[in-house]
């Protein structure tokens, strides 16, 4: 029996070796390897550049602006649409392809890549200090040895790319006022509306290993509109191991003016107001625990996926103009060449999910994943996310203005970050852990 307790000591002793780089490899941040871990060089024909440190702000920019288009002038290099999709299918994510073979008259249009994400300086430090003593713990629900930068810049499996995309950098803290539509399969849809906080803990100036108590973020909201759902309002208080202390949520209902407890909002549960199309874990085009999938690496692959979406970003455009029946309207998206992350999810028997599988393709400068194939428990291709993306130039830090969910079986969709009528994101804005009580929920909601 000792015996046996020595070799599965040594055994996880490896594991946990494996999860952490060597300081050979750790050196290779900022040099070869971007400050986040991506390759800075090109690839081999050119169709992507090197890594320049990011996008250059436009000069009329101004802090709290919508942010002006840096690639205006870039031309459109070619266009997929249904008569040619087969030929690109090799550089497109199954879902993306299936997207534009059912829909009549969605084209994506093809940009020369503009390799625009960058952080603060503070998160390229932390970022190479992570990479030698991050590992995952408690079977992967956890990371130890990890603060404020992208924990594994270096992965080694499938579920480090996946950490990586939950903790990369979006702000200290934030203000958003947008809206989220359910588009039916008759092409009817309403607007909610939502005031949005989020106090983001692990990557906060100043943060610590020993201050970070397994806390990752505060989130809360309330429905500004329409009347039937106004001053419905909801926070979260988000772990980092999810397994070690659960998410913790209320929910205040305007009806009775009552604040409740939730008892969870994670894995497959539903999202209010959304229909039963949302899933909690599709927010942030992934969230939560990750144990209830086995996570398996399949590599690094040139593919075509959203990116630079500013043209769909911009001031004043009316939102139908930007909802279309059966998906978004296409003429204002830009779709272009980046290596990316493939990493595929597999539901482990004991459990339920709408999504059995998944594949997702995470962005290698940023991490933040850009699409997911969503496959059902027959097999069935059935779904498609995206994160339409854009540099934040006032922090600086690179995140979707836009998401979506698609529906094939119902031929429906949801789409969340509509702001191009609302004040832009204030990243300025002062907020504390007080901020996200029930008390404050109460509040909120009177």
């Amino acid at each position: 029996m000792l015996r046996k307790f020595g070799i599965l000591a040594i055994a996880f002793c490896a594991l946990e070796a494996q999860a952490k780089v060597d300081a050979v490899q750790a050196a290779r941040l900022g040099n070869d390897l971007t400050p986040l871990g991506a390759e800075r060089a090109g690839n081999a024909d050119g169709t992507i550049p090197a890594w320049t440190g990011g996008v250059t702000p436009p000069a009329e920019y101004q802090r709290g602006m919508h942010h002006p288009d840096p690639y205006k002038g870039d031309q459109v290099s070619f266009v997929i649409d249904g008569n040619n999709v087969a030929q690109y299918a090799d550089r497109l994510p199954v879902a993306l392809k299936a997207l534009v073979e059912r829909t009549p008259g969605y084209q994506m249009r093809v940009f020369p890549t503009r390799r625009s994400a960058a952080a603060p300086q503070r998160i390229y430090d932390a970022t190479k200090e992570n990479a030698t003593r991050a590992t995952l713990i408690s079977g992967g629900n956890g990371i130890e040895g990890a603060h404020s930068g992208i924990p594994f810049p270096i992965p080694q499996e499938g579920l480090e790319v996946i950490w990586n995309h939950i903790m990369h950098y979006k702000g200290d803290q934030v203000h958003i006022l947008n809206n989220q539509a359910v588009v039916l399969a008759n092409g009817s849809f309403n607007l909610i509306k939502r005031d949005r906080y989020i106090y983001y803990f692990y990557n906060r100036e100043g943060m610590t290993l020993k201050d970070l108590d397994n806390t990752l973020l505060y989130y809360k909201y309330k429905v500004l509109s329409p009347a039937k759902l106004a001053g419905n309002a909801l926070v979260v208080q988000d772990t980092l191991d999810q397994i070690l202390s659960t998410r913790r949520v209320w929910r205040y209902n305007r009806a009775d003016r009552r604040v409740r407890r939730l008892p969870s909002l994670a894995y497959d549960s539903l999202q209010p107001d959304t229909n039963g199309l949302a899933t909690a874990d599709v927010v942030d085009t992934y969230n939560g625990a990750p144990d209830r999938y086995e996570w398996k690496m399949i590599g690094k692959k040139e593919m075509l996926v959203p990116y630079n979406s500013y043209a769909v970003h911009q001031q004043g455009i009316p939102y139908d103009n930007i909802v279309g029946p059966k998906a978004l309207n296409s003429d204002l998206l830009r779709y272009e060449l980046h290596r990316v992350w493939v990493v595929e999810a597999e539901l482990r028997p004991s459990f339920n999910h709408p999504y059995a599988k998944r594949r997702f393709y995470v962005d290698e400068d940023s991490w933040q994943i850009l699409a997911v194939d969503l496959y059902d428990k027959k097999g069935d291709l059935v779904g498609l996310q995206e994160s339409h993306p854009i540099s934040y130039y006032e922090m600086p830090l690179f995140s979707s203005t836009l998401e979506t969910v698609y529906d094939f079986k119902g031929s429906r969709y949801f789409v969340d970050g509509l702001d191009n009528n609302e004040p832009m994101y204030d990243y300025d804005i002062k907020l504390s852990p007080r901020d996200f009580s029930p008390q404050a929920l109460r509040r909120d909601g009177n």
